[in-house]
């Protein structure tokens, strides 16, 4: 006859390691929990590039969420609720009606620490190779619970409906973007990026968001000539120019014929005192047998694009103008570049020193027709652009008239002191941060 006191000595230890088992299998699908939904997607297909089979599973799991999570979130809770009833039944046998309480303070404690905390914690140092590690094991585990999940999904999204929540795991998909502008920001943060480099991509990765209407140089800061002008006159007029492209007008400024390059007039001029011999034959060529025609774009469209649009039809200047077909601007590939690397200056610039830097009260003195990205991007400042394109038209905007020249506003955290108006036009105002920047 068997020992009975042998017999549960068996039980004991056979029961005591299924729950050693069962917790080790809840850190496992803690782990490869953390590991699949933290790992970045691009260094993934980085590894999966050089090869690494791990990783190619780990992005095919990734594609379904709603699936891998489903089938984890399964394995971890059976695991979890049968090593709870199994040593609750150990303890119980062990220490009579108090083993209850007892159970739960244990296994609460073990979970905690080993089948959570710690697998987690290991797991979220190394995403990308402890996901590349559990791949091929969650697939499996993916698999032999599909059908148990569908039936899950089922009924969590029949119950969701009812509420009127919908769930669509497609809106959701990877954005690139989103991915690589919260990683900038947070380089940035630690210090691992400076701000030029972050302002340089960022520019980049925005393109797409922005329209020409918002940088492009209003038609009242345009340079033109008037076709009906002496020669002489229009010679000068180039020369003088820091700008080597230049809109022709005929009679009226929103009468656009045409644009002149500096040096196809500089040609022409030469070729005429040349053909000549007679240095006042510069004076009697003709300005509309060497302008070009002009090139209209929309004010509307998406700055990636007119770059494109730039680089396929080989030039560098552009006529703006609205739904109506009335000029508002013209914009330039140099213009859309310096959104992406800042200013470029040159020695024809008009204004030598681009940099804004404060006074000793801390104001800032800004041309009312800077834009607002523009500002927020050398001072690192958080301004608003959805309503105003420039810092005159934000203040406009804020304060619903055409302020005084000497008028003070105080909003979105900002002073703005209105220190010079020409018209209707405000031309310059002095700003500063209301709370000064806490010094480290």
């Amino acid at each position: 006859m068997d020992d009975p006191s042998s017999t549960f000595d068996i039980a004991l230890w056979l029961t005591a390691g299924a729950i050693l088992v069962l917790l080790m299998m809840s850190a496992f699908f803690s782990g490869s929990e953390t590991a699949l939904t933290a790992s970045s997607k691009a260094k993934l297909r980085s590894r999966a590039d050089r090869g690494d089979a791990g990783s190619e599973t780990a992005l095919r799991l990734t594609q379904d969420s709603e699936r891998l999570i489903g089938a984890i979130l399964l394995g971890n809770n059976v695991v979890n609720i049968l090593s709870a009833s199994l040593a609750t039944a150990l303890f119980t046998r062990l220490i009579g009606g108090s083993g209850v309480a007892i159970a739960t303070l244990v296994m609460t404690v073990l979970v905690l620490i080993f089948s959570e905390v710690m697998p987690k914690t290991y797991a979220i140092s190394a995403p990308e190779n402890v996901a590349s590690r559990v791949a091929r094991p969650i697939r499996v585990l993916t698999i032999i619970l599909s059908p148990v999940v569908s039936v899950v999904r089922l009924i969590v999204r029949g119950i969701l409906s009812i509420f009127g929540l919908e769930t669509d795991p497609g809106r959701h998909m990877f954005s690139i973007e989103e991915e690589i502008e919260g990683a900038l920001s947070i380089g940035h943060a630690a210090g691992a990026v400076n701000k030029e480099d972050r302002d340089r991509l960022l520019g980049a990765l925005d393109l797409g968001n922005r329209t020409v209407e918002e940088i492009m140089r209003h038609r009242s800061e345009i340079q033109m000539i008037d076709a009906e002008l002496p020669p002489e006159k229009i010679l000068e007029t180039v020369l003088a120019s820091p700008h080597t492209r230049l809109p022709v007008y005929r009679k009226e400024r929103e009468n656009i014929v045409g644009v002149i390059h500096a040096k196809d007039l500089l040609r022409a001029v030469n070729r005429a005192v040349r053909d000549a011999g007679d240095t006042t034959a510069a004076g009697r060529f003709d300005v509309m047998a060497v302008v070009m025609p002009p090139y209209f774009v929309p004010e509307t469209s998406a700055l990636d694009e007119q770059m494109r649009e730039f680089l396929k039809r080989r030039t560098h200047f552009a006529l703006v103008v609205d739904e109506y077909g009335s000029l508002r601007g013209l914009i330039t590939l140099e213009d859309i570049i310096e959104e992406i690397v800042g200013e470029i200056a040159d020695e024809h610039d008009t204004e030598a020193d681009q940099t804004l830097r404060p006074n000793a009260q801390g104001d800032y003195l800004v041309e009312g027709g800077m834009t607002i990205r523009d500002l927020n991007r050398q001072l690192d400042w958080t301004l608003p652009d959805e309503e105003a394109n420039t810092v005159a038209g934000l203040v406009i905007h804020m304060a619903q008239s055409i302020p005084e020249q000497g008028q003070v506003f105080s909003f979105h955290g900002y002073r703005f002191e209105v220190v010079t108006r020409r018209e209707n036009r405000i031309t310059r105002l002095r700003i500063r941060p209301l709370v000064r920047p806490s010094q480290d």
